[in-house]
């Protein structure tokens, strides 16, 4: 099935046989991810969509894919319209969707391993108003159609040691022991892949970018736990570093396990485990209690080895950014050069620190139209040259075994017009904003969200994405439960209070659709802040990135007094940090970039 239309057609023909009239194909795996591996790439096998959220619906006579405002240039880029329909979220959802399109009656199936059991009864709600019901499958379709579908990773485990992780796997348990005692229950099912990474301070490379395993676990109420996993892929050395509190059971065997609870008060988490859990534990009498993965919040909360390794690894990443940068400033405006390029040459200066052990997530090397996808990503077919009178905009992340870091960065191909400085500034004035802000104990992110957007708001300018999200410590580079979005944005909604010991992203932006974008992101620490004077307790952001901010696009007299000292101490501190780093020519650049404005 050489193109995408003959998979679409493929699909309808086996949901004939499967006596569905629909399916609805998300873009995740069995344990909820947001980055998942190729054989769980279901919704780009079909559609042609390479982004890292979205869902599609197939009926007899219609289809559609659903993604949000990060997306709304790429899809189209991608997936047919003339097969698809583009249905934007969250303006629409794929419940509603479903409840306007089925036809009377109809039978629409979905795969439970791959859906939270919420979107099971809001999708089974509207389309029970017009007669229709929603049909769990044994087989997902898609892989009945899909022929050369990957297999699962076979990689093996590695150890993520005690002084790497700054608390040992027993500590850790004994801390979800405490959580399960009190709420009186006897064991928590884990699904989330980076939690149990985190949990047994293991690593693994199923997935692209993120260092994690496929794998379960259900942690018992004496901190001892059963961890679910294709027993090829641990060493001895990682067998040993488990222990014998921790059971290793064959991945197989998970579904089944969850039916021997009877009785029992088991914890799982209604947004990362999906229905089957759910269904499962039900169907073998446990009392089931929904309660947010005890692990998330506490791998949120970095301990200070985690934060010393961040730091490291981030020292490291901006000088390999800053050598990149120059390189572009003095090879872009000769011609020659392209995204896939630049993207290469990237990736060659952080492997010249010797330690990298992947990108943190596929580099987004953009210029000029292609810029203003907030999460384009360049292959073959869309590189595209740089050339002078463009903005290139380059959004990249190294996997080092102390940190994961994340950092977008913009520069002109030669000179850029007032409009280009303009935005740059604002955005740039945006970022200081939030890097500035000293906000009490209990402050969201959603409450900050307006500080980034207010110099863009001022000139009517907007951004469809949400300001910040948070960053894993060597995992993944997306990272809940933190984020600075407003309920308008992808990754809005209600908000976790902001704690100390956070990473978070601050990367206000602007698109200009078929011109440029403009981004700049640095990672920033949640910190307790003593004010003077001050009758409440407070908190701020520590900036932990350090590459210099192009100078040329800044417009100086947009910036206040403030804005200004905040930017000639961030220079001078990326001098300092990455200076004894660089030497020659790279140093005099670098040097040159970071004076004061």
């Amino acid at each position: 099935m050489s193109t995408h239309a003959d998979r679409l057609s493929a699909l309808r023909d086996q949901l004939k046989r499967d006596r569905l009239d629909g399916f609805v194909v998300p873009l995740t795996d069995e344990h909820m991810s947001e980055y998942v591996g190729a054989y769980a790439q279901r919704l780009a096998w079909l559609t042609g969509f390479q982004g890292s959220a979205g869902t599609a619906v197939v009926l007899p006579e219609a289809a559609a894919i659903f993604t949000d405002g990060r997306y709304t240039l790429q899809v189209r880029q991608q997936v047919d319209g003339t097969h698809w329909a583009y249905i934007g979220v969250p303006q629409a959802s794929v419940a509603g969707w479903l409840g306007d399109h089925a036809g009377q009656g109809a039978r629409i199936g979905y795969d439970p391993w791959l859906h939270t059991r919420a979107w099971v009864q809001e999708a089974s709600k509207a389309l029970a108003e017009r007669g229709a019901v929603l049909v769990a499958v044994d087989t997902n379709p898609v892989d009945a159609v899909w022929p050369d579908r990957p297999a699962p990773s076979a990689a093996t485990l590695s150890v993520q040691t005690d002084d790497q992780a700054g608390q040992s796997s027993a500590q850790k348990r004994a801390g979800i022991a405490d959580w399960l005692a009190a709420r009186k229950a006897d064991a928590v099912v884990l699904t989330a892949l980076d939690s149990i990474a985190w949990t047994f301070n293991i690593r693994g490379k199923d997935v692209d970018h993120t260092p994690v395993a496929l794998a379960y676990t259900i942690v018992q109420a004496d901190g001892t736990a059963d961890l679910f996993i294709a027993p090829e892929k641990l060493t001895d050395a990682v067998r040993q570093h488990l222990g014998n509190a921790i059971r290793v059971r064959d991945r197989s065997e998970f579904a089944a396990a969850l039916a021997s609870y009877a009785g029992k008060r088991v914890a799982a988490d209604p947004e990362r485990a999906v229905a089957a859990i759910f269904d499962a534990l039900d169907a073998g009498g446990a009392s089931v209690l929904a309660q947010r993965d005890p692990v998330v919040l506490a791998k949120a909360l970095k301990n200070p080895v985690e934060i010393a390794g961040h730091r490291s690894a981030s020292a490291r990443d901006g000088a390999a950014l800053a050598r990149f940068l120059r390189w572009v400033e003095a090879e872009a405006p000769k011609g020659g050069q392209t995204e896939l390029s630049c993207a290469a040459k990237l990736l060659e200066f952080r492997q010249a620190s010797g330690v990298l052990l992947d990108t943190s997530f596929d580099t987004i090397s953009a210029t000029g139209a292609h810029g203003a996808s907030p999460h384009y990503r360049v292959d073959e077919e869309s590189n595209a040259p740089l050339e002078l009178g463009q903005l290139y905009l380059v959004d990249s992340g190294g996997q080092y075994q102390d940190g994961t870091t994340d950092v977008t960065r913009v520069l002109p191909i030669g000179p850029p017009t007032a409009e280009m400085r303009d935005r740059f500034t604002r955005v740039l004035k945006g970022h200081i904003a939030l890097a500035t802000a000293v906000f009490p104990h209990g402050t969201n992110g959603g409450q900050l969200d307006a500080f980034a957007r207010r110099p863009l708001w001022e000139a009517g300018l907007d951004y469809a994405h949400g300001t910040g999200h948070g960053v894993g410590a060597y995992l993944s580079v997306h990272e809940g439960p933190q984020r600075i979005a407003t309920p308008n944005y992808p990754g809005g909604g209600p908000s976790e209070p902001l704690r100390a010991g956070m990473i978070i992203s601050n990367e206000p932006g602007y698109y200009k659709a078929g011109e440029y974008g403009i981004r700049i992101e640095n990672l920033i620490l949640v910190e307790d802040r003593d004010l003077p004077g001050g009758e409440a307790p407070m908190l701020g952001f520590e900036t932990l990135t350090f590459c210099p901010i192009e100078r040329s696009l800044i417009v100086p007299q947009m910036l206040t007094a403030s804005e200004r000292a905040w930017l000639d101490a961030y220079h001078a501190r990326v001098l300092a940090i990455l200076g004894p780093q660089m030497q020659g020519d790279d140093l005099a650049w670098l040097t040159a970039k970071c004076a004061a404005i």
